[in-house]
């Protein structure tokens, strides 16, 4: 039984993990995007607003990952959303860097650092969800 808790207890921190990166790139768009406009190549009022509602975006997309994180055993369809969800970001952002011109160097590299960052996170929810299934194999 021991080791089982130490099996979900790795699961959640993986979770844990995700959830707190993108809980902190969301709330840092929200409270401070004049600060993160420039790296997307925008300006002014209208750059806060696109930077502070894509941190909006980030916290309603983080909902299933804190309900896998609450219990990613029992709660392991949530804990496929989030890796769906991450997925689907890290696919997203390598389609739009590799279409954006070369010239726009300045978005290419935010972009880079959200391929980065989401492709870590592809890495621990993977991992998560290998610990839930062999926890649930180990239990039939």
């Amino acid at each position: 039984m021991e080791d089982r808790r130490g099996v979900l207890g790795l699961a959640r921190l993986f979770i844990a993990v995700v959830l707190a990166w993108n809980v902190q790139c969301a709330l840092v768009f929200v409270i401070a995007p004049d600060a993160y406009a420039a790296g997307f190549e925008l300006a002014g009022a209208p750059g806060s607003a696109a930077v502070r509602g894509m941190g909006v975006l980030f916290l309603m997309w983080n909902v299933p990952y804190a309900v896998a994180l609450s219990h990613p055993l029992r709660r392991r369809v949530s804990l496929y959303e989030a890796l769906a969800m991450q997925t689907i970001g890290l696919l997203g952002e390598s389609f739009i860097l590799l279409s954006l011109p070369v010239v726009h160097s300045v978005a290419r590299a935010s972009i880079a650092r959200f391929i980065a960052f989401d492709g870590a996170g592809v890495v621990l929810l993977a991992l998560a969800v290998a610990l839930v299934r062999r926890e649930l194999a180990q239990r039939r």
